[in-house]
């Protein structure tokens, strides 16, 4: 008897970006267990699962064969988007990264994306990065989603090829790709988790800097912009809340 695959509340959520049949490639997909979740539950899509070490690569076999997937699933070893022949798949997933490895990621394998329509990016951390290389490189954010699970928060970031006009306005556009510009209007409890946690971090880095033996005054003008930045953000989340 196959097990049921249950994919966590982080992968659901990026896993609910990916449109009927699509055929995707999930990069870094460590046991493939998204690609099989979205083949099960859809019959007319296809995947590809990259995994640039061994262990996972195993992995992921086991799981496609576990679920029967072989001819709908398959499973690659090798870095990044090299794993792909251009014009191969129309969406790419990139999950559980930090935001300067999906950027490097993204960047070195844009002979991949001609064919793209869309990525769904899943940062640990600075998504900021990946939402200045959507950009700069004609892609428009158009969904947003952050995900509290296991005391992490996370943010997920859905852009399409040439979808539309941009989220974001010239006068604020520095504070909104800190933030996010769909996520700035949701205000959700986990987006002002978030953000009172990085102010706390913020804050602390700002004292230890200030306290150095040659502080580093504009790297501290930096942040403390910043820090106002979030200071105004959780502001108006509390006044929206009362």
């Amino acid at each position: 008897m196959i097990n049921k695959l249950k994919l966590s509340n982080r992968l659901l959520k990026v896993s609910s970006y990916i449109p009927n049949s699509a055929y995707f490639a999930d990069i870094g997909s460590d046991h493939a267990y998204l690609p099989c979740h979205v083949c099960l539950s859809d019959p007319t899509a296809k995947a590809i699962a990259g995994e640039v070490n061994k262990g996972p690569f195993e992995s992921a076999k086991s799981t496609i064969d576990n679920y029967h997937l072989k001819e709908r699933v398959e499973v690659r070893l090798g870095n990044g988007l090299e794993i792909l022949k251009e014009n191969e798949v129309n969406h790419i997933v990139i999950a559980g990264m930090g935001g300067s490895l999906i950027k490097a990621i993204l960047e070195e394998g844009k002979s991949k994306l001609l064919n793209v329509e869309r990525i769904i990016a899943q940062p640990n951390v600075d998504a900021r990065n990946i939402r200045r290389w959507f950009l700069e490189n004609g892609y428009v954010l158009t969904n947003e989603a952050i995900v509290e699970e296991n005391e992490h928060i996370y943010e997920i970031l859905v852009a399409d090829k040439d979808s539309s006009k941009q989220p974001y306005s010239d006068e604020y556009m520095e504070k909104e790709l800190l933030f996010g510009p769909l996520l700035m209007k949701s205000k959700s409890a986990a987006f002002h988790k978030k953000w009172t946690l990085e102010h706390k971090k913020l804050a602390s880095v700002i004292r230890q800097m200030k306290s150095a033996s040659v502080p580093d005054s504009t790297k501290i003008t930096l942040y403390e912009n910043e820090l106002a930045w979030m200071e105004e953000v959780l502001h108006n989340e509390k006044q929206d809340l009362e």
